[in-house]
């Protein structure tokens, strides 16, 4: 297991060099002028030229990407065009808040999304069975920024239970965290609905059952157990995925998180702040991936098996 880590983090050396390098040309080449966006519309030419000088936007492209790699492999992320601190800081300072608002809606879709597939799953073509299943329909056609919006509209401008804006305690964590948990909810729904009917239907099932097993602890035990792959896969991605869910939620809320930040950065082409906070997301990413692979060998004994002692080994199917 060990020896499997370790490849998987050698591995994520590749990926993070190819989200730095795409991101940083297609900064570079995008149209605008940071000098602009720091120094105002009323900046003298002179001006815009010493800044850009100071900026190190004068020097040629592939010596700026060349100079903002070897800084990344020393751990800087480069300087805040418009605040002066070190983007690492800045970044560090506002991941907790991204990191809480990921993790809420995490637990949202676990704690609704499993049970409901299950009870879907096992009352399949029931009344229940298709409730879940246009809620869940709902839920994944329905754009994030749509549904924060409308949750807004009703429980803070209508009926002013929650407040529309702010993250400041427990109270003000609960429009963003359904905001973003809507999607992933409906998308692990279907998800252990179809694992599940399709674990259901084994022969292993029809036995258990034939042997005077109780029904509940066929389900919990023999079905989701074996049904858990799948499920643990999605959670895996949309943990990722919430990350950048979170940026727009936070535009929205008005939430001062990591998004929230890089949304600015962006329209100030602030190049240091959106590169660092990309590739700091990015790296996260492979470590919630790296993590998610990690917990299959738990879940799974024949996937810890390959990776015994280090070394691969075949499993025979049976």
């Amino acid at each position: 297991m060990g020896k499997y880590i370790g490849k998987r983090l050698l591995s994520m050396i590749p990926v993070l060099f190819g989200v730095v390098t795409l991101v940083f040309f297609m900064l570079h080449f995008a149209p605008g002028d940071p000098a602009r966006t720091v120094l105002g519309e009323s900046a003298t030419e002179a001006d815009l030229v010493q800044q850009r000088e100071e900026m190190g936007l004068n020097d040629p492209i592939l010596v700026q990407y060349g100079r903002f790699l070897t800084e990344i492999v020393h751990g800087d992320f480069g300087t805040s065009y418009l605040t002066g601190r070190p983007v690492g800081d800045e970044i560090l300072q506002r991941f907790p808040t991204t990191m809480l608002l990921t993790i809420l809606p995490i637990l949202v879709m676990i704690i609704i999304g499993i049970p409901t597939g299950i009870i879907s799953a096992i009352k399949q073509y029931s009344w229940m069975d298709k409730t879940c299943m246009v809620i869940a329909l709902t839920g994944i056609s329905m754009p994030t920024f749509c549904t924060g919006m409308l949750l807004t509209l009703a429980f803070s401008l209508n009926l002013h239970i929650f407040p529309p804006s702010g993250f400041y305690g427990p109270i003000y964590w609960v429009l963003p965290s359904i905001t973003i948990g809507f999607g992933a909810v409906a998308l692990l729904t279907r998800m252990t609905r179809s694992s599940m009917l399709e674990v259901i239907r084994q022969d292993y099932i029809r036995t258990a059952r034939a042997k005077g097993q109780t029904e509940n602890k066929i389900i919990m035990h023999h079905a989701l157990k074996n049904a858990l792959i799948p499920i643990i896969t999605v959670i895996g991605l949309q943990a990722g995925v919430q990350l950048g869910g979170a940026m727009v939620t936070e535009s929205l809320f008005a939430i001062p998180g990591l998004g929230n930040f890089m949304l600015e950065a962006i329209k100030g082409r602030n190049y240091p702040v959106v590169q660092g906070g990309v590739l700091f997301i990015a790296f996260t990413f492979c470590i919630l991936n790296l993590l998610i692979d990690v917990i299959y060998a738990f879940v799974d004994p024949r996937i810890k098996a390959q990776y015994k002692a280090g070394k691969k080994v075949k499993v025979k199917k049976q």
